[in-house]
């Protein structure tokens, strides 16, 4: 049984969470249904670590909001963690289990309607944010990427009937690999998740390789079981690309050059 989750205060979240709930036994807080309960909170959702001191599920799906400097507008999914500080919820040098076909159900659910959406960029984002102490696979659903978007009901209502779908879909089994290299917005491993075989796990990206060491990569693959394949943006490890190469042979990791 999953555990979808909104803040009261994240206004895309909290639409997504209106619109679930309405064929949902329960009350303006806590809700039921067959495959899948709804919980609405009033403290942030990057910083609800706490969540297993009082609930115990199978995984957590965050509904929220997304923002970005640029503007553009996206619908994105990723897993959450912190490769260095913690700021923005969390702890520091911890990555959260990452719910990986979930998420590969949910994308290619959103793409198969993308023509409902041709004004928005459909892209996962690399591994970012809390909470990261859940012990139970985690995972963001965001609609962005101004408070137009946030406030737009019948948005909203549309992202979350494709949540419903997936909630209520048999679980898909696809090999799982962790993504390394390339930008925030990683095309190629979005194309990857949406068209190719595999489902993914936690996504480091370009700016954080600088922090990965054979500390940090033990527990990424720790909080990734049996993970045997990482897909890498071969063009896209800067300075690091030896390093990586000697993680990955260390540790008896498939290399996927992308």
């Amino acid at each position: 049984m999953e555990l979808l989750v909104a803040f009261r205060d994240d206004p895309a979240g909290h639409n997504m969470a209106k619109f679930i709930s309405k064929n949902m036994d329960g009350n303006n807080e806590f809700f039921h249904s067959e495959n899948f309960d709804l919980l609405i909170i009033d403290t942030p959702s990057i910083s609800a670590d706490w969540l297993e001191e009082k609930f115990n599920y199978d995984g957590f799906v965050f509904l929220s909001k997304h923002a970005a400097e640029s503007g553009k507008l996206a619908l994105t999914c990723h897993s959450t963690g912190n490769f260095s500080t913690a700021e923005f919820g969390g702890n520091p040098g911890q990555i959260a289990i990452p719910h990986p076909q979930m998420q590969k159900s949910y994308m290619k659910n959103l793409w198969s309607e993308k023509d409902h959406f041709s004004e928005f960029q459909i892209t996962i984002e690399a591994t970012h944010h809390g909470p990261t102490a859940l012990n139970k696979p985690t995972m963001f659903i965001e609609i962005g990427t101004t408070e137009n978007e946030w406030k737009n009901v019948g948005l909203c209502d549309s992202v979350a009937e494709i949540v419903i779908k997936t909630m209520n879909q048999k679980k898909t089994n696809h090999p799982v690999a962790i993504c390394i290299g390339g930008t925030h917005y990683p095309e190629k491993f979005t194309n990857e998740l949406i068209h190719g075989e595999f489902a993914l796990g936690t996504v480091i990206p370009k700016h954080a390789l600088d922090y990965l060491d054979d500390k940090l990569f033990s527990h990424i693959l720790e909080r990734n079981q049996q993970v045997s394949t990482a897909l890498i943006d071969w063009n896209g490890l800067g300075k690091n690309k030896q390093k990586i190469i000697d993680l990955l042979s260390k540790n008896n990791i498939e290399m996927r050059k992308f």
